[in-house]
């Protein structure tokens, strides 16, 4: 189990770089019930990413099966994948704008719950290490109920880092906004950095595995 830990310890590093979700967070915040809707929407989203991680558990093990014995088509969606992913490597590198706006609806608990789930999609190409830390999880080879401890375990510390918004709030009251600012901005710039590098990665591993198929007839993974 500790040398799982050690694995999973610097996925989960790299995973919690997630400047969409912090920054609706800072959003929820910034309404008439901040510590309330802003715990709220990281409950949502935490239940959301637990919830999609037993599903992808679970389908797992048929997807490895599949892969165990590719087929030509298979190599040509990933030749798009990879294409797809580098030019997103690189769109993503342009300005984004992920300051949080004032709210301009009335946010109630159970909106920012419902918010905070949707979020966990829309950060999709934040999960990569998500999937990877995954795959450590099966390939350790644990029993089913040990395997959904160390995932509620993963997904819970995941989660510890972004409770330092409605803490925040809780402590300092209004003075929390411009120190969320600016930890927000902190998180976008290092986010503007690691997103295109991991998402070009995949995408130059994907299109070089799909070329080596169709040049020598064989894979490189």
């Amino acid at each position: 189990m500790t040398d799982l830990w050690l694995t999973l310890g610097p996925i989960l590093l790299s995973d919690v770089v997630n400047p969409v979700l912090f920054a609706y967070l800072v959003y929820a915040a910034g309404t008439r019930r901040p510590v309330a809707n802003s715990s709220a929407a990281l409950l949502g989203h935490t239940a959301a990413y637990m919830g999609a991680g037993i599903i992808l558990a679970l389908g797992l093990e048929k997807i490895s099966a599949r892969l165990a014995n590719p087929k030509p088509f298979d190599f040509v969606i990933e030749l798009v994948l990879g294409v797809v992913l580098i030019w997103l490597a690189v769109a993503s590198r342009k300005p984004r704008d992920n300051s949080p706006k004032e709210p301009s609806v009335e946010l109630t608990w159970m909106k920012a719950f419902g918010y905070g789930a949707v979020i966990n999609f829309i950060g999709i190409p934040f999960a990569v290490p998500y999937f990877a830390a995954l795959d450590q999880m099966l390939k350790a080879n644990l029993s089913v109920t040990h395997t959904l401890g160390v995932l509620a375990t993963y997904n819970i510390a995941y989660a510890l880092p972004f409770l330092i918004v409605p803490a925040l709030v809780l402590a300092l009251g209004e003075r929390s906004r411009p120190v969320l600012a600016r930890i927000n901005d902190v998180l976008d710039r290092a986010s503007n950095f690691l997103l295109p590098v991991l998402l070009g990665l995949v995408g130059v591993a994907l299109l070089s595995d799909a070329i080596t198929f169709f040049v020598r007839g064989e894979s490189l993974f």
